[in-house]
């Protein structure tokens, strides 16, 4: 019989067992040293959180922040401040220049055939009405055979206030349907509403003219002012974007008031409106990101990143898209900051500006530090609401699984049992502003949101206020970002950014650099 030790197979088992159990002890000791952190970054947010002093100070106090406005500027300076206060550098980067503009007061009120306060909001930079209120009667877009007709209907126009959106059949929205309304007719209501919706785009169609130019020809014949309602889907709540106007206020009024005036009209009652709006242009202001860093001490020329856009639409305060996902990030850098002071690489967050009208700042970015994107070990972006992180994607690179398995591995399962991961998955492709990385080839990830009822109630309208804040999952998605850019920190290895292949990959586009101002 041959000694034992000769064996082959034996062999092998003793040259396999201490290496697989070096791999697991090395394991067991990361996990051992990266405990303390993470043990302290959550008890900190579960029990010291800032969060609702945030989202107080920035929401309620600050408000919107329109690319081009005073409260963009406003909140560019506070978070600068807010993080000096917890001894990060921070500073804004001026990035391109915008149209200047101030939303003022607005008042509209029916006043025949009764009196009626009207809810409405004027379209970000509509032009205001100076120290004016006018009163007119309120008629609809007519319904005409051709453009030639339409040419011959425009002088009626004058010294009205024109409506150009169709009368929803409903303001239930669907799932209230659904829930009560029998069968028969929740599919009638969705057949009208389809026949309604297709009748009024062909009857914009029938004018010569688009959504967005169709305005434009109305001011220019004397309309006083255009109004408009884009429904959200859901209960009192509207789409609000910006107005094609250049002399008269463009104004969308809730679907509520709106239909009832054009019923008013529709029926011949000639329905009077007194409408009393003001704006101010500024002229061509800056436009910044805000930039903060915690210095690397091993590896300062390697990067992690955290991201999300700080501008928003002003129909509401713009607390879900993005304020949620800028305070996460905020508040991931308070922690690291409080409980990692001394990270291997540099840990930076992009607060970036007008990704509404494009991902500008952070495209802007991406063109003006390639040493950055060089270098990026790993960006988590989140920009979908207020609801806990349940999605994370490899953005199509071939490792990605390897590395973010790694570091989700740290995180507590009462964070990470909530995530489902897809690898390698596939790079943004513009929705927000970790495809601006992506698009060249830097390892950018989001963070996907629970839903929240996000795209009907929130996103983009009058009613993204701080009330619709879940600070439960804020809280958690704070941690967890803040974990993940500390797992990503320590990390001895360089993340690869090799591409899967099959993959359509976008293409990097350029930042506008001067929005608003062509016209201008």
């Amino acid at each position: 019989m041959k000694n034992a030790n000769h064996h082959p197979i034996l062999a092998i088992w003793q040259k396999v067992i201490p290496v697989a159990l070096g791999i697991a002890l090395c394991g067991s000791i990361a996990s051992a040293q990266n405990k303390p952190v993470i043990d302290s970054i959550m008890a900190e947010e579960t029990n010291h959180s800032q969060l609702e002093l945030l989202a107080h100070q920035l929401f309620d106090g600050i408000g919107p922040r329109l690319v081009g406005t005073p409260q963009m500027k406003q909140a560019n300076d506070w978070a600068v401040a807010k993080y000096k206060t917890w001894g990060i550098d921070a500073h804004n980067e001026k990035w391109g220049e915008w149209r200047g503009w101030e939303r003022g007061v607005s008042h509209i009120d029916m006043v025949s055939p009764r009196v009626k306060s009207l809810e409405g909001t004027q379209l970000a930079w509509s032009p205001g009405m100076g120290k004016k209120t006018v009163t007119a009667e309120v008629i609809i877009l007519p319904d005409v055979t051709d453009s030639v007709a339409f040419q011959q209907w425009l002088p009626n126009a004058k010294g009205k206030f024109v409506m150009i959106s169709v009368c929803q059949p409903t303001g239930r929205p669907d799932d209230n349907w659904k829930e009560f309304a029998t069968p028969t007719s929740f599919d009638k209501m969705k057949k009208d509403r389809t026949a309604l919706t297709d009748a009024w785009k062909n009857r914009i169609k029938k004018t010569g003219f688009t959504t967005r130019t169709l305005p434009v020809a109305l001011e220019n014949a004397g309309a006083v002012g255009i109004i408009t309602n884009n429904w959200s889907a859901g209960f009192g709540v509207d789409k609000i974007f910006s107005a094609y106007t250049k002399i008269v206020p463009t104004v969308d009024v809730a679907l509520e008031d709106y239909c009832m005036i054009y019923r008013l009209a529709e029926s011949g009652d000639k329905p009077m409106i007194s409408m009393h709006t003001e704006s101010k242009e500024l002229g061509v202001v800056p436009t910044f990101n805000t930039i903060a860093e915690i210095k690397g001490t091993e590896k300062p020329d390697e990067y992690v990143m955290l991201s999300a856009h700080f501008d928003s639409w002003d129909g509401g305060t713009g607390a879900t898209d993005n304020g949620t996902g800028t305070l996460t990030m905020m508040e991931a850098m308070r922690l690291l900051k409080k409980y990692y002071p001394h990270p291997k690489r540099t840990i930076l967050v992009g607060h970036w500006g007008s990704e509404e009208e494009g991902l500008n700042g952070s495209r802007a970015f991406v063109e003006d530090h390639p040493e950055i994107v060089k270098n990026l070990q790993a960006l988590f972006n989140q920009d979908n609401g207020t609801g806990r992180v349940v999605n994370l994607g490899g953005a199509g690179y071939v490792d990605s699984k390897d590395y973010l398995g790694r570091w989700l591995a740290a995180v507590p399962d009462t964070l990470k049992n909530r995530i489902k991961t897809n690898f390698p998955g596939s790079p943004g492709g513009g929705g927000s502003d970790f495809a601006s990385f992506d698009a060249v080839g830097a390892p950018g990830f989001s963070l996907g949101s629970l839903n929240w009822s996000y795209g009907a109630y929130t996103w983009h309208t009058n009613r993204d206020t701080y009330d619709k804040i879940v600070f439960d999952d804020l809280r958690s998605n704070a941690m967890l970002a803040a974990i993940m850019a500390y797992m990503a920190s320590e990390d001895p290895d360089k993340t690869k950014n090799i591409k899967v292949e099959g993959v359509k990959w976008p293409t990097p586009v350029k930042a506008t650099r001067r929005g608003g101002l062509d016209n201008k």
